[in-house]
């Protein structure tokens, strides 16, 4: 039963109305903020306005040589007072080669990257940093469908960006991926392929960032983005790909298509326009690279633009040194122990070959694929290696020399752990042009260290000769009993039988180039 209210009551009811009459006034006067539902809040990471780029000076100017590269934490500054009109932080190039650019302060709507600048014309042409992501293909129409527009990476003005994204800190709508971010922006097409992974896209991949941080360590890489790419696309069959990612960088967090796609969501289905902002991103993109002249031009392989244009630039050694930060991290995921280093009184120190404790010739037998040996030669190429490997053997007993060892392998026959093991104890990898051979990016750099590679008779691909030469390893082409290095090599040639079954070679012939090469008679 209600009682009637007192006259205690009516007192209160009328004070919380004048209260609240009071705080209706003079609510447009009070200082703008960001209000969160208690239901969010749990939810939200940053509960106040991160304030991005709050004074140009605060941040130091990019410097080309990569010095500037840390994480980006030192992007948060301190706050400004309510209201202040703060400048947007230009976009800036640490490092770029066709196909590969580290930029420093980029935004994403959309899905289309967004490079905020004065000075658009500083830039390299966008078709030198990116395309459309789509498959490759040689026709007219594919090579014209792959050019970037406007959709896949344009400028803004600061003044343009303000007015986009807000000109005050505190109504600024951008939300910062923290860290360091690669970005790959290549299809499924090569991602699902071992070399083409590992050796090609994270070789290049590693040689810019390591040459944009020069002469510093490379900082860490926080995250991976495939936006043209499923969770299987990266992929491939054997599951190299995803085992050398994890071994090489085990915090690394991967996102695809679905997840870039829901970043492009948050943006274009906004009902106010805001963006991503990446402190340091990488950005890589195959048909970009193949606008080079390196890789267009000369040896097809993309990688080739960032590892060589880098060497040119004095920010990577020749030696392929600086690789070995993420060959080691696999061989120790693996169980292989590193190597020693080996110096030569007099020796530059930018060689600092490495030792191994016997003479390990692996040969990579491909008989059971479609690319493979005619039987009786395969047969014969075994019997001279066994027959070099026993004689050697007896020499090194009376001259207390080093063992030799010989490995026959079918790479699917040995676990991962197994064939990164094996590969860091090699010191001749032998085998027939394919796949196989990527395992040159896990070998130790020694003085005699060799890839010797079977072609069909006048046929030639710059896959792992470039690769290996790129690590300062030797090769080796083999023409069945002719071959040639680098002094002498051929042009790129597919001919009729390179992918088949009747790949002859003489053996003898590669039994005597490997007792050259490791006895140093054949630089």
């Amino acid at each position: 039963m209600l009682r009637s209210p007192s006259k205690r009551d009516a007192i209160l009811i009328l004070a919380g109305a004048v209260c609240t009459h009071l705080l209706t006034i003079l609510a447009p006067f009070a200082p703008q903020a960001i209000v969160i539902s208690q239901s969010l809040k749990g939810q939200v990471i940053l509960e106040h306005p991160v304030q991005y780029d709050q004074v140009s000076d605060s941040l130091p100017e990019a410097d080309i040589s990569g010095d500037d590269i840390q994480l980006s934490e030192e992007h948060v500054s301190s706050s400004k007072p309510a209201g202040q009109t703060v400048a947007f932080s230009e976009t800036t190039l640490v490092e770029h080669v066709p196909g590969w650019t580290v930029f420093r302060d980029i935004y994403m709507f959309n899905g289309t990257l967004l490079i905020v600048s004065s000075s658009p014309s500083s830039f390299p042409e966008i078709r030198y940093m990116t395309s459309t992501g789509l498959a490759a293909d040689v026709t007219p129409e594919n090579i014209a469908a792959r050019e970037p527009t406007k959709w896949n990476m344009d400028f803004l003005t600061p003044e343009q960006a303000a007015q986009r994204w807000g000109v005050t800190a505190e109504n600024r709508r951008i939300m910062s991926v923290e860290g360091n971010t690669l970005l790959f922006n290549d299809p499924p097409q090569f991602l699902a392929h071992y070399y083409h992974f590992c050796a090609e896209l994270l070789l290049g991949t590693w040689s810019l960032w390591t040459g944009a941080a020069h002469p510093k360590p490379p900082p860490p890489i926080h995250r991976a983005i495939f936006p043209h790419s499923s969770a299987a696309g990266w992929r491939d069959h054997p599951g190299f790909n995803s085992y050398f990612l994890r071994a090489a960088f085990p915090s690394l967090t991967v996102e695809v298509d679905i997840d870039w796609q829901d970043r492009v969501v948050a943006t274009a289905e906004s009902d106010v326009d805001q963006a991503w902002h990446f402190p340091y991103l990488l950005l890589a993109d195959r048909s970009a690279a193949f606008r080079g002249r390196l890789c267009g031009s000369v040896n097809q392989r993309t990688a080739s633009e960032s590892v060589d244009g880098l060497v040119a630039r004095s920010k990577l050694d020749v030696s392929g040194l600086w690789w070995r930060p993420i060959r080691n991290a696999v061989w120790h995921f693996a169980g292989a122990t590193e190597n020693v280093p080996s110096v030569k009184q007099g020796e530059p120190l930018d060689e600092q070959y490495e030792e191994t404790d016997k003479f390990t010739i692996t040969y990579i037998s491909r008989q059971g694929t479609r690319r493979r040996l005619i039987p009786e030669n395969h047969e014969l190429l075994i019997a001279e290696l066994e027959a070099l490997v026993a004689r050697k053997n007896a020499e090194a007993m009376l001259t207390k020399g080093k063992e030799w060892v010989l490995n026959i392998v079918g790479a699917e026959t040995l676990t991962k752990n197994e064939q990164v093991r094996l590969a860091s104890q090699t010191n001749v990898l032998l085998g027939v042009h394919g796949n196989g051979l990527s395992h040159l990016i896990l070998m130790p750099r020694t003085r005699f260290s060799a890839v010797i590679e079977i072609f069909y008779p006048d046929g030639f691909s710059h896959d792992y000769e470039w690769t290996a030469r790129a690590l300062g390893l030797k090769h080796f082409g083999m023409w069945n009993d002719t071959y040639f290095t680098e002094e002498n090599t051929p042009k790129v040639h597919y001919p009729e039988g390179f992918q088949g079954p009747n790949i002859p070679i003489y053996g003898p012939a590669v039994a005597n180039l490997i007792e050259k090469r490791i006895m140093r008679e054949q630089p």
